[in-house]
């Protein structure tokens, strides 16, 4: 099966014009900054390669899930825009207030205006209307203590699109939406405000088409994210738990198919064993400290905590390709999970828009760990070559590549120090299409000595430049969790300029949506993807 084979469950509807996804709550619409995590739409839009001239049409905040439509052609585009400008799309959303209004039906129009951080009904801004009816005035959910709440469901038919438009009028006129604290509304686990239905016309048929997706009030906003994201059969490896973005400071726990690995720098709490305890599977614990040098594999492994033993290797699934994975041989199992969109990139041709990559292309990994990489790049078609200080993870590489069916003897595994072998292919003429960077924050070895990233990467690059061809792919990442994504780049624009060449095309990539970036959890992983004249 091909890696587009597997669609994302958060898609509902696809045909050549639209592209239809129920947004799970807490999930911009789009970035809200250069080097913050993507949103939906630039997610889906990088993701395939049919999916690149993604264009928006509508937004829904950040905080509330449900339908919404992307156009795909510039007809859809058109359309779309016409009907949304004419208020010919009919949009009907759900909400729960602990407050019920004294009417079963009624229209509000008032007008909205900014006001810091929020909007409020004022004599000026732009009107909007919006129409709400009581669909259930004794309805019941569940607060995250278990307690049944009592409250009202309504339905809300916004015939306007401004910011905030149905949680503005909802608090001005006494039924905040619970889980809106912006608002006023009674504390809840999230907001509970779902874009349940979506009715347009077709643009090509011109036929009449409704899009529907129920809400789920009660789940988990951090689970609701990895089920719309990680796609059943295709992928069994993700991070479930991501710190502070999840409510859980200084906790990392990440799922390799039936088994769990946590990471603390402290022993698992109650709270965090009863977490888990509702994980059918076994649990590894890992302590976050400097790995210390000389520690032993069995001192530095992680261990078991609940659950049965996992095998000494195991495999897991990422976009249908298979890695293996082991607790047993150190601190690192065997994958780096917050590149799997990464290697998506080179699995599906589509590093990003304008970024293809074909068959017969020369790759060349450095720094290659197992050789995710390269098993990405070799099932799309590419002859790799990967490159690293241990023959013992390269020896795990080309176990990777004989789980896929691929054959390591077409590809070439170099044993040594990169910069070296930089210099050695150099010399030999050797030249890549492609060239991965994915080094450690800190290496050591007897040719090249010390090699430190937020000190060193544009060292790095210019050695890289050499082995690159015109028109060449770099990919450039570190997870130097201090350096800033400017500097970061600065040091890679200056390098490539000193050495008389030029970017041409830059996609900066940012970790995937399971390892949410927030104030309280910044971003540490840093991606670019460049094409060098």
């Amino acid at each position: 099966m091909t890696p587009s084979t597997f669609i994302p469950p958060c898609v509902l509807h696809e045909d050549e014009h639209l592209l239809v996804v129920n947004k799970p709550a807490g999930w911009n619409t789009h970035s809200p900054s250069p080097y913050a995590g993507e949103g939906i739409y630039e997610w889906l839009k990088h993701r395939e390669p049919r999916w690149a001239h993604l264009a928006i049409i509508h937004r829904l905040d950040k905080e509330t899930s449900g339908v919404m439509v992307f156009g795909k052609t510039q007809l859809a585009n058109r359309s779309l825009t016409e009907q949304f400008a004419r208020r010919a799309v009919r949009k009907t959303y759900v909400l729960l207030s602990e407050r019920s209004p004294k009417r079963a039906e009624f229209t509000i129009k008032a007008r909205i205006v900014r006001a810091g951080d929020r909007y409020v009904s004022g004599n000026h801004g732009e009107e909007a209307e919006t129409r709400f009816e009581i669909r259930n005035p004794k309805s019941e959910i569940r607060n995250a203590e278990g307690q049944l709440i009592p409250c009202c469901e309504l339905a809300a038919d916004p015939r306007t699109g401004r910011t905030h438009q149905i949680r503005v009028h909802a608090a001005a006129n006494g039924f905040p939406i619970m889980g809106d604290a912006l608002y006023g509304g009674a504390p809840f686990g999230r907001l509970c405000l779902h874009a349940r239905e979506l009715f347009l016309t077709h643009p090509v048929s011109q036929a009449p088409v409704t899009f529907t997706a129920a809400p789920d009030f009660l789940a988990d906003p951090s689970m609701a994210l990895r089920t719309a994201i990680i796609e059943p059969g295709g992928t069994d490896a993700f991070r479930l738990i991501h710190g502070a973005s999840d409510r859980w400071p200084h906790w990392y726990v990440e799922q390799f198919g039936e088994h769990l690995l946590s990471q603390s720098e402290n022993p698992l709490t109650a709270a965090q064993q009863a977490r888990l305890q509702s994980e059918p599977r076994s649990v590894y614990q890992k302590a976050l400290t400097r790995r210390v040098r000389g520690a032993t594999a069995a001192q530095s492994s992680p261990h078991l905590v609940m659950g049965r033993p996992a095998p000494e290797r195991f495999v897991i699934h990422e976009n249908g390709v298979k890695f293996a994975i082991s607790f047993n041989e150190g601190y690192s199992v065997g994958l780096f999970l917050d590149q799997r969109e990464n290697r998506r990139r080179l699995l599906t041709r589509h590093i990003s828009a304008g970024f293809p990559l074909g068959a017969d292309l020369k790759v060349l990994n450095t720094f290659a760990y197992t050789c995710g990489f390269s098993a990405c790049a070799a099932k799309a078609g590419a002859h790799t070559t990967s490159l690293d200080l241990s023959k013992k993870y390269l020896e795990w590489g080309k176990h990777n590549f004989a789980l896929n069916e691929l054959d390591p003897i077409r590809h070439d595994f170099l044993y040594g120090d990169t910069f070296d072998w930089l210099k050695r292919l150099a010399r030999k003429g050797r030249n890549f299409d492609v060239v991965i960077l994915d080094p450690p924050t800190f290496s050591q070895s007897k040719e090249h000595g010390v090699f430190r990233a937020e000190k060193d990467y544009g060292k790095l690059v210019k050695a890289a430049l050499p082995v690159l061809n015109p028109g060449g792919v770099l990919f450039a990442s570190t997870n130097a969790a201090e350096r800033a994504p400017e500097k970061f780049l600065g040091q890679i624009n200056d390098a490539i300029t000193h050495a008389g060449r030029k970017i041409v095309q830059q996609h900066y990539v940012p970790q995937p949506p399971d390892f949410p970036i927030s104030r309280d959890e910044p971003a540490y992983l840093k991606t670019v993807w460049l094409r060098v004249s």
